[in-house]
């Protein structure tokens, strides 16, 4: 029987994940609203347990949890609808202390910590959101912390800064490494010249998968960096370096957000977190790194060339 749980498994996060639970040979629970997009996902892999959930419902999550000693949480919202991301917390967190389950992690962001008072940025650095994203992602994990704190529950959060690689469509870089391939221009959201930070999404998941297992994580919050400080500018750069052409781009700051945000929800839910391009916040995972050992982490050249590996030309060409 899977005895850990991936819930909200399908995206590019809870793949690297699986695919690194599938390396140790350790079977795993895929959860998900759909049976097809996780059949599409992890249908091929004999150690994948396939359910599906609802989950705002605590009588879905007990019922899609039972057996499971550990959850990875990874549940998505849309980025307009983020007042959802406690009240599904809430939920999931009663139905998996109904069902028994004794640990869950929560793959965080760097939201909560509002704008940084120093960088780079360390676990004990102040939770103070200006945002209202930040807001709820802080009650989030208000919420997990607070169970963990009641004996309710073990729990742990990761957090991530922002992440590219091989399909990740979510991904500020992903419209300019398909631009770098298949030619076009290229959105991106700006300024693109201030210091940034990636992490490859391949990277997350053995890391994910050893600090599950390390009794030490639970309680605390983690950071795992990217492979070092970069921008969007030379993050490009690299890209038109191995392709060997320029890369055509439009640039929108705040203000063309705004006002692309006026028939796009998805534009407009950015503008509040445009300060992430403009003020610096970089990660420093020493901790992390303290508690599991040497992380690997793909150099960025490398990074690049595996995305734009997987990125099929344009038809016709």
């Amino acid at each position: 029987m899977s005895r850990i749980a991936l819930l909200g498994a399908a995206g590019a996060i809870g793949q690297s994940i699986a695919t690194a639970l599938s390396a140790e040979g350790r079977p795993y629970r895929v959860v998900g609203r759909t049976e097809s997009s996780l059949r599409k996902a992890f249908g091929a892999d004999p150690l994948a347990e396939i359910v599906t959930w609802h989950p705002d419902s605590p009588a879905s999550v007990r019922a899609a949890v039972e057996g499971v000693d550990t959850l990875i949480y990874l549940v998505g919202v849309n980025y307009w609808q983020f007042e959802l991301h406690p009240e599904l917390m809430r939920k999931t967190l009663e139905g998996a202390i109904a069902a028994g389950v004794k640990n869950i992690l929560l793959i965080g962001t760097v939201y909560p910590y509002g704008r940084a008072m120093t960088n780079p940025v360390r676990e004990d650095h102040p939770r103070a959101p200006h945002t209202f994203k930040g807001r709820m992602r802080k009650a989030q994990e208000d919420l997990l912390m607070q169970a963990h704190a009641e004996g309710r529950i073990r729990a742990t959060v990761l957090r991530l800064p922002d992440f590219y690689g091989p399909g990740v469509e979510a991904s500020l870089l992903h419209g300019v490494a398909k631009a770098a391939v298949q030619g076009g221009t290229a959105d991106m959201v700006g300024p693109i010249d201030p210091p940034h930070e990636f992490v490859f999404v391949p990277d997350v998941g053995p890391v994910v998968a050893k600090l599950a297992t390390a009794d030490a994580a639970f309680g605390k919050i983690w950071h795992l960096a990217g492979a070092g400080v970069t921008s969007q500018r030379a993050m490009v750069a690299e890209m038109e370096r191995q392709t060997g052409r320029p890369i055509k781009r439009r640039i929108a700051g705040k203000a063309m957000l705004r006002l692309i945000g006026l028939f796009n929800p998805m534009v407009r839910e950015m503008v509040e977190m445009n300060y992430l391009m403009t003020e610096p916040l970089i990660m420093d995972d020493t901790a992390l790194q303290a508690l599991l050992g040497p992380v690997h982490k793909t150099p960025y050249a490398e990074g690049i060339r595996q995305t734009l590996a997987a990125i099929p030309p344009k038809e016709g060409t």
